[in-house]
């Protein structure tokens, strides 16, 4: 008894193209799931022949929904922190998130059965590369569209800090994304005679010399050294996110970081940096380290002369005519008996329906404002740069969301002319609880490290807690999801020139250009003869 692919509903086909593609993804790590991307270009290329546009349409967004809602069912948790309130959201905010999304996936589905409707004589073998180009094209829009949301870009499944991860360093996840898609869907060209075999072969001698190049770059690499041989201690207390809505719990809080903090150092050299997570004490910096607080005296002293703290916290700006809050990653050093301001990072992109309202006017008419009880919600920082504490070298901030977006750090040390040393990636996960949420955000948040040739410190308050080399690995101890916990560790090397930093996205843009010449180059030929 055989299998017989054309007797199974193509609405079932997608949702399994999109569920197989979605698995791939590190921490589930199927790879074989990424056949689900041949699988969906075959789903367009058969699409109705009687409504093929709507139909690839349909396909496509089926693909996305299912891809979207196992890569982000995780939302769910955030309403559930505070479940009387608002836990009747969670099934809402997930079907909401994915199906929305999902229109990307649908729209390029749909565009690439436009082009290939109208190329006389059909694609033919060039179609894998017009639908990697398509698909490609709308992710690039997906991370960009009202600020974006580039969660699970399809360049970042190869789980990060593996051989293939490693072509990020020249293309970045976009090109990354291209390149996947592009080998990956020649599948679909098994039937199709010599020429078909002959691009799979190709596609596959890519994906080898791929891999041997990130093998290389892994076991090869030659980082500059940490300047100073920096150290560092990453403090991961374990606060759930209900805890901090309880004033009762709030002394709790602040004595453990404080106590985490204060541990006794390994070889008695204290760390030059400490760091706490976004989120880490439930209230504005200005009240907890206002002059004559306890809890300026507590955190003071479980400092060292000469530490800086880095934590991740809200703090409010107020005039007669102005009231605004920013997240912020603020700087402080121990100077004495006193601690003294020494920078703060304002977060640049800002979570879309979490911490601020797109398109606040149309959507407050709409009631959505009072659905989604944002508020006022945050105000934007400025555009990102490097920060560069007294007697420290400099780093990049990434608060939370800014570490899924490719080039964040590259912009900002090409518009203040300032190259950081390392990365820093503040984030509270502690909203999603134990779910595949954070074990996902470390592997997208891993890729800037790649993309940079910068090692990267991450620190959230319920796990996962690491440092990343500037291959994407992580070095030495962890802090797992639910561990209470220090890691005292020296700074791996880094800040080494990749092609990513230099050139940004345009090597991805030239991979498009690729598909839309190979595309255009059917049409000329089939004219021609």
């Amino acid at each position: 008894m055989t299998f017989d692919l054309a007797r199974v509903p193509r609405w079932a086909l997608a949702l399994g193209a999109g569920l197989a593609a979605a698995l791939a993804h590190p921490p589930f790590g199927v790879l074989p799931g990424l056949l689900g991307y041949p699988l969906l270009l075959w789903l367009t290329d058969t699409a109705d022949e009687g409504r093929p546009l709507r139909s690839a349409f349909w396909r496509g967004w089926l693909a996305g929904a299912a891809y979207f809602g196992l890569g982000t069912w995780w939302i769910a948790e955030a309403f559930l922190v505070d479940i009387v309130h608002h836990g009747w959201m969670a099934p809402f905010a997930v079907t909401l998130m994915a199906g929305g999304i999902a229109l990307f996936w649908g729209a390029a589905c749909l565009v690439y059965r436009w082009i290939a409707d109208r190329t006389p004589g059909g694609l033919g073998l060039a179609r894998v590369l017009v639908f990697a180009g398509v698909l490609a094209g709308l992710e690039w829009l997906r991370g960009h569209v009202l600020t974006g949301f580039p969660w699970n870009l399809i360049g970042e499944t190869w789980r990060a800090g593996s051989a293939l991860s490693q072509t990020a360093a020249l293309v970045g996840a976009y090109g990354l994304t291209w390149i996947t898609l592009a080998t990956v869907c020649t599948v679909v060209l098994w039937r199709e005679g010599r020429g078909g075999k002959i691009t799979i072969g190709g596609a596959a001698a890519c994906l080898a010399a791929l891999f041997a190049f990130g093998a290389y770059r892994t076991w090869n690499t030659r980082f500059d050294s940490n300047p100073g041989e920096l150290t560092v201690r990453i403090v991961q207390a374990d606060i759930k996110q209900s805890a901090k809505y309880d004033p009762a719990e709030f002394k709790r809080i602040v004595d453990a970081y404080v106590g985490l903090t204060s541990r006794p150092y390994p070889g008695g050299r204290p760390a030059d940096i400490v760091i706490w997570p976004e989120g880490a004490i439930p209230d504005a910096i200005n009240s907890y380290l206002a002059p004559g607080t306890w809890t300026l005296a507590a955190i003071g002293g479980a400092l060292r002369p000469g530490q800086t703290l880095l934590v991740g916290a809200y703090r409010v700006e107020e005039t007669q005519a102005d009231y605004r809050v920013f997240n912020s990653l603020v700087a402080v050093r121990r100077t004495g008996d006193s601690l003294e301001p020494a920078g703060v990072y304002d977060k640049h992109r800002l979570v879309p329906f979490g911490e601020f309202l797109p398109l606040d006017n149309f959507m407050s008419a709409l009631g959505v404002k009072t659905l989604v009880h944002v508020g006022d919600g945050f105000t934007s920082g400025p555009r990102p740069q490097p920060l560069q504490p007294e007697g420290l070298p400099a780093f990049q901030p990434l608060i939370c969301y800014e570490a899924l977006y490719p080039g964040f750090t590259r912009a900002g040390a090409n518009a203040s002319g300032i190259r950081p040393y390392f990365i820093v990636n503040v984030s509270n996960d502690a909203w999603f609880g134990a779910t595949s949420g954070p074990l996902q955000h470390l592997n997208l948040a891993s890729y800037r490290a790649i993309e940079e040739g910068l090692p990267m410190i991450r620190a959230t308050p319920t796990g996962v807690s690491t440092v990343v080399d500037a291959t994407g690995r992580q070095t030495g101890r962890a802090l797992r999801l639910g561990e209470t916990g220090v890691i005292d560790t020296t700074l791996p090397g880094g800040r080494y020139e990749t092609p990513y930093r230099r050139f940004g996205n345009l090597p991805f843009l030239l991979l498009l250009l690729i598909s839309g010449l190979t595309g255009l180059h059917k049409r000329v030929v089939w004219r021609l003869k």
